[in-house]
C-alpha cells in the first residue's frame, strides 16, 4: 500500500512538474514565507521522475543496507515528498548517525522536523547547520520561521535571525516578507512598513503585498 501511494505521488509529481513552485508555508500565516534550501531544494522537487521498480529498489535498499549514506538518504528523501515525516526523519537521523558531520543530512532533519509542525527541534538541527555555515541564508531564515510558529511565538528571536539573513543579503525576498510579518505580529506598524516597502521594490507582484498593506493599515 505504501508503495502504491509513492509511485501514484511520484507519477503525480512527473505530470505537474513544470509548474511547481517555491514551497510557500499556508500554516498559520499565509503571508510568512519559507525559503527553498540549496540542498536538493527545500522543495523536495528533484528526482521526482523516479519508475516503480527504482522506488521499491531505493526503499529496500536503505531497509537491507542500514548503514549505507546515500541510501539513507535517498529513502529518506522519498518519504519526504509524500510528507510521510515520521519516516523521513528516521532515515535522515540514520544518515546522520553514519555521517554526522555531513551538511545536508543536518539541514534535512531540520526541514523534515519543521514541516512535521516540531518547531523547536527543527530549530536545533538548523542552529547546528548554521554553527558550520553561518552564511546559510534559507537555513538562517527558516531558522526564525521556527520562532514564529513556537507555542507561545518568540517574534523577537525570529527578526535577529531575520536581520541576520539581511545583513548577508539585503534583498533576500522571503526573509523581507517575513520580518514584515513579525513585526506586524508584534504591531509595529512602522517597521512592518519599512520592511514591506522594500520588499515590494524587489517583488512588487508578490501576491501577500496587498493583505500585508491591510494589515499595517489597521494597526
Amino acid at each position: 500500500m505504501l508503495l502504491g501511494l509513492i509511485i501514484g505521488f511520484v507519477f503525480a509529481n512527473k505530470y505537474n512538474q513544470d509548474q511547481s513552485q517555491p514551497r510557500v508555508t499556508t500554516q498559520s500565516n499565509p503571508t510568512i514565507s519559507t525559503t527553498a534550501n540549496p540542498q536538493e531544494g527545500h522543495t523536495g522537487s528533484n528526482g521526482q521522475g523516479g519508475m516503480m521498480p527504482e522506488v521499491a529498489q531505493a526503499i529496500e535498499k536503505a531497509k537491507n543496507e542500514p548503514n549505507n549514506f546515500d541510501a539513507q538518504m535517498q529513502a529518506a528523501s522519498i518519504y519526504y515528498r509524500i510528507q510521510q515525516f515520521d519516516k523521513a526523519i528516521e532515515h535522515f537521523q540514520q544518515a546522520n548517525k553514519i555521517k554526522p558531520d555531513n551538511y545536508d543530512a543536518i539541514v534535512w532533519l531540520g526541514n523534515s522536523n519543521f514541516d512535521a509542525h516540531r518547531y523547536e527541534i527543527a530549530g536545533r538541527w538548523y542552529t547546528d547547520a548554521l554553527v558550520k555555515n553561518p552564511d546559510d541564508i534559507a537555513v538562517r531564515t527558516d531558522l526564525g520561521l521556527t520562532f514564529m510558529f513556537r507555542t507561545p511565538p518568540d517574534y523577537d528571536r525570529a527578526i535577529k535571525e531575520f536581520e541576520g539573513s539581511l545583513q548577508r543579503d539585503l534583498n533576500h525576498k522571503q526573509t523581507l516578507q517575513n520580518i514584515a510579518s513579525a513585526y506586524i505580529q508584534k504591531r509595529d506598524g512602522l517597521k512592518a512598513k519599512e520592511y514591506l516597502d522594500r520588499l515590494e521594490k524587489i517583488d512588487p507582484n508578490n501576491e501577500a503585498i496587498v493583505s500585508m498593506r491591510q494589515k499595517i493599515q489597521s494597526l
